[in-house]
């Protein structure tokens, strides 16, 4: 189920209403259900994962702050996730989607992958109980540390494993081969569940932060289930925060009418983006990074320029509908972009996209390896490094690792030439988005006004963004230098085989960019939202115009889906 269709909107039109209808708590048990219908649209054997990381997360959550865990939540976690191994697994859902009988039979009988998974879940289950009782009996220090290890140990070994098994077969096949072993016999036949880098991320910064003792533990497992499932943000973002959503999840919420209205407006501009603009230009994008490489100089320019566009369009519409349905519902969720391409160096951009993300690996990765805090050397390889992880986090394929190791020297560069001294977002702007709406950059010594000086920062440093975004979207390293060789001028060219943008897109991105002039110069996002009535109502016509021509493009599905 995804944002930008029909199906979509009825499921959420029967959500609100019944929220709008139900008393607290009732509305969290059914904001529950919805997190797994909506999940589970796409293959109802993934909600075992969610479940599982739920349980375990939860469990670890309590153990890591209490002496010992209650014998009510130690039945409950047990109960739901041998409870998800046999519901999710076993039943044959796939019975459902036949169209004429149903067959109740067909539809109850176990199936063999679930009843293996059930019979291992109850072995885990009850070896994990064990394991409880005696974690329990350590002294807390020693307790803790190998709980916070199991944490991270289960997570990332969950994410790798459906992520990255593949993956580092693949790279590893001649060594295979010269051992007599083919490794076609060891890739797995696993369809990527979406969204798992979310979700497994926003799971494993709930532990950690309990671990810090920032975050007091929810006693309430269907609590933090709601945190790991709730759906707006489940499948692409925001990573959210335990400090942040969840006492925003176990209080009583008032649903303000101006804040409603702020979330159908996000709703409005996040589907402008997503269908007018980023799938209208994905045609002319395809055309060019699909090809064998015999294109001309222009194409691939013009390419890159129309991806930095789509990306930027796709991912940060997704999340103003996923901020705008959460308002719906009385939630509000962290920033997650603030006007990316107006960044005049590497350390604001990191400021500005994605910024869940990079405060995510700024406060689990960066500043556990030493951050800067140990010499100059060493915080330049803390600082590429962690551009290296983020890179390969993005996907299983060694264009990411390579954009992510371009990000790093650009911000080790940045850092060498300035002295910069912050280069990620900092945990404040995590957990409430940052309110600089300039990001925040550190000040640079001004040889030129800065009405010259500032739109030539950005200029420069949106070419370099452009270059890093046609490392990250090529699929291959002879693509990559065969469309760096066209770029410099040192390549053949060849006819053009770039398409052009249909309408929706090319008067989507004029639109868009005055809006985004207009919210900089503000100095807040979403500026158009204090114009006099008049104004706003007819720039919501405008939009809503652009919006349905774009429903003529073909739909494309969201870019980060994969991640």
């Amino acid at each position: 189920m995804i944002f930008n269709s029909l199906e979509f909107f009825g499921f959420l039109t029967v959500v609100y209403l019944a929220y709008r209808i139900f008393p607290f708590r009732w509305q969290n048990w059914m904001l529950l259900i919805a997190g797994y219908v909506f999940y589970g649209w796409w293959d109802v054997r993934f909600l075992f994962l969610i479940a599982f990381s739920t349980t375990v997360d939860f469990s670890i959550g309590l153990l890591l702050a209490e002496e010992k865990m209650p014998a009510l939540q130690r039945r409950t976690a047990s109960l739901f996730l041998i409870g998800a191994a046999y519901f999710f697994l076993c039943i044959n859902w796939a019975a459902l989607s036949v169209s004429g009988n149903f067959d109740m039979t067909a539809f109850f009988t176990p199936q063999t992958m679930g009843l293996e998974v059930l019979g291992g879940t109850i072995v885990f289950v009850f070896i994990a109980n064990l394991l409880i009782n005696h974690v329990s009996q350590l002294p807390m220090e020693r307790r803790r540390k190998i709980l916070i290890f199991c944490s991270v140990f289960v997570n990332l070994a969950f994410l790798g494993f459906f992520k990255y098994f593949n993956f580092f077969i693949d790279s590893g096949e001649n060594a295979f081969r010269s051992i007599g072993i083919d490794p076609t016999n060891l890739r797995l036949s696993v369809v990527l569940p979406v969204g798992i880098s979310f979700y497994t991320f926003q799971s494993l910064s709930y532990t950690i932060e309990v671990y810090r003792r920032r975050v007091v533990p929810t006693s309430r497992f269907w609590d933090f289930a709601l945190f790991v499932a709730y759906f707006p943000p489940m499948v692409a973002g925001p990573i959210e925060r335990a400090q942040h959503l969840l006492p925003q999840l176990t209080n009583p919420r008032r649903i303000r009418l101006t804040q409603s209205m702020d979330g159908i407006v996000l709703i409005l501009l996040g589907l402008f983006k997503k269908v007018a603009i980023a799938d209208g230009v994905a045609p002319a994008v395809n055309a060019v990074f699909s090809s064998s490489g015999a294109v001309s100089q222009s194409d691939v320019a013009l390419a890159t320029l129309l991806f930095a566009i789509q990306i930027l369009c796709d991912f940060s519409g997704y999340s103003d509908i996923a901020r705008g349905v959460s308002k719906l519902f009385g939630i509000d969720l962290i920033l997650n972009f603030n006007l990316p391409y107006f960044s005049k160096n590497p350390s604001e951009f990191w400021r500005r996209w994605h910024i869940s993300l990079s405060s995510w690996l700024r406060d689990y990765l960066y500043i556990p390896l030493g951050g800067s805090r140990r010499g100059t050397v060493r915080t330049y390889i803390n600082l590429f490094l962690t551009m290296l992880l983020g890179g390969l986090w993005h996907g299983a394929a060694w264009n990411y690792v390579l954009w992510g190791a371009y990000q790093g020297a650009l911000l080790c560069g940045h850092r060498l030439l300035t002295g910069g001294h912050e280069t990620l977002p900092t945990s404040q702007e995590a957990v409430g988005g940052t309110t600089d709406i300039h990001g925040g950059a550190v000040s640079a010594p001004r040889l030129l006004p800065s009405w010259i000086s500032t739109p030539l920062r950005m200029g420069l440093f949106f070419l370099f963004c452009c270059y890093g975004w046609m490392l990250f979207r090529a699929h291959s390293f002879d693509q990559i230098r065969t469309f760096t060789e066209l770029l410099f001028g040192f390549g053949a060219n060849a006819p053009s085989v770039i398409t052009k943008p249909t309408t929706s897109a090319l008067l989507g991105i004029v639109v868009l960019i005055a809006l985004q002039v207009c919210d900089y110069r503000a100095g807040v996002l979403e500026s158009f939202t204090r114009w006099r009535p008049a104004l706003q109502g007819l720039l919501y016509a405008i939009l809503f115009f652009i919006l349905i021509m774009g429903t003529s493009n073909a739909p494309v599905q969201f870019i980060y889906f994969q991640f």
